[in-house]
């Protein structure tokens, strides 16, 4: 299979050094092969160079060792060990290689991190989410290596998993699937179906209930941020988001979020408000801020959050008509403490009052009083409570004057 805009002179150095080395496999792997697929076989555009993945049967650290001696300081720069993980990172004649020593893996318990294990080729290609995605290309000879049907699924449109229990090891494999899907536009098959179901009824397995709310393992938490980031940073979101609730998973993030019918609507406002999608995301949970938590979420970003009900219970308790004042709205909220993003927040949820709470964050919030203290102060007023109220009440006119 050749490689799209991969320079032959690479491809030489590093079956070369392979071939020193003594490693028997240097396999291409991960979605450029997949993607390789779809641009040679299916007609997809291929996008350019990605990242190169490579998988070394062997020491990855020896081979980028060998490959440093072969090429020298011209051709390779930037070179990375990573020893804990077995991995080293480098540029060779300009393109980023990461080449990993295969590795076996298994998990001590659901949602646990793997413990890890150098291993084989076969067995570094179990450890991938789903079938597309554990072909693998060797360089040395030339072989195209798809011991899990990867070809025929690319082929159906089809989302497979790669074992029964792929997705009790690893539930974020749910959020990559529907990443996959929406790029993709491919589906999640029958058996990967009954996973998810399995897993959703299961949900949320023996977390720890205690004085704060339900808390998952933090190594589970950490990859649902992760995979929910991606998939809103980087992916079609909105078809995403459909295929996981079709897939009743959006409740392995929160029940209420299975049941949103608004969720378009309001990240789309997210966006345009200059919010993180994440956060317009869990507005609609049923406790957002305890949603929050568990994912771990930038702390600034949970605090928006814990505000939100308590301008919820302000607008629902103490409404100011829509058509008040643009300085009594203004000073209602400014009063109120809520971070601006916590009312633009509110803006996405759509309450009776979000046109004057909208007008607030884009516009009444900027305006100030046309003079600042100093100046008043010139004009012979005293410092104290009363400048104070005066720099307040040449604001609120200027405010009303803008209406």
């Amino acid at each position: 299979m050749d490689l799209p805009a991969v320079p032959s002179a690479l491809l030489d150095a590093l079956k070369a050094a392979a071939t020193e080395a003594g490693v028997p496999r240097l396999a291409l792997v991960g979605g450029v092969v997949r993607d390789l697929l779809l641009h040679q076989r299916h007609g997809r555009p291929w996008t350019g160079v990605p990242d190169l993945d490579w998988v070394v049967e062997g020491s990855a650290a020896h081979l980028a060792d060998v490959l440093q001696e072969r090429c020298g300081t011209e051709r390779l720069s930037g070179v990375q060990h990573h020893g804990q993980f077995g991995t080293v990172a480098l540029n060779l004649d300009g393109v980023p290689l990461d080449l990993a020593t295969a590795r076996h893996e298994h998990y001590p318990g659901p949602a646990q991190n793997p413990v890890v294990q150098p291993g084989s080729l076969a067995a570094d290609l179990v450890r991938r989410d789903l079938t597309i995605n554990a072909m693998a290309l060797d360089l040395i000879s030339g072989e195209l290596i798809d011991p899990h049907g990867g070809q025929s699924d690319l082929a159906a449109g089809r989302l497979q998993f790669l074992h029964p229990g792929s997705i009790s090891d690893d539930p974020t494999r749910v959020i990559r699937a529907a990443r996959y899907g929406a790029r993709l536009g491919m589906a999640l098959g029958a058996e990967g179906l009954e996973q998810v179901g399995a897993t959703v009824a299961a949900w949320p397995w023996s977390w720890q209930v205690g004085d704060a709310p339900e808390t998952a393992p933090p190594a589970l938490a950490t990859r649902l941020r992760m995979e929910l980031e991606r998939l809103l940073d980087h992916e079609p979101w909105p078809i995403a988001l459909d295929l996981l609730e079709s897939w009743h998973a959006m409740a392995l993030v929160d029940p209420c979020l299975q049941r949103d019918p608004e969720r378009t609507r309001r990240l789309r406002w997210g966006q345009r408000l200059g919010l993180p999608l994440m956060t317009a995301l869990l507005a609609a949970a049923a406790d957002p801020w305890a949603v929050a938590r568990r994912l771990q979420i930038p702390g600034q970003q949970q605090q928006w959050l814990e505000r939100l009900p308590s301008l919820q219970g302000w607008l629902a308790s103490h409404p100011l008509p829509v058509q008040a004042s643009p300085d009594a709205w203004t000073t209602a909220l400014e009063r109120g403490g809520w971070p601006p993003q916590t009312v633009a927040l509110m803006v996405t949820l759509r309450p009776a009052a979000w046109r004057p709470l909208l007008r607030w964050w884009g516009r009444w919030r900027h305006i100030q009083s046309p003079q600042n203290a100093r100046q008043l102060i010139a004009e012979g007023w005293q410092p104290g409570p009363g400048l104070g109220e005066e720099l307040r009440r040449r604001r609120g006119v200027l405010l009303d004057q803008g209406r």
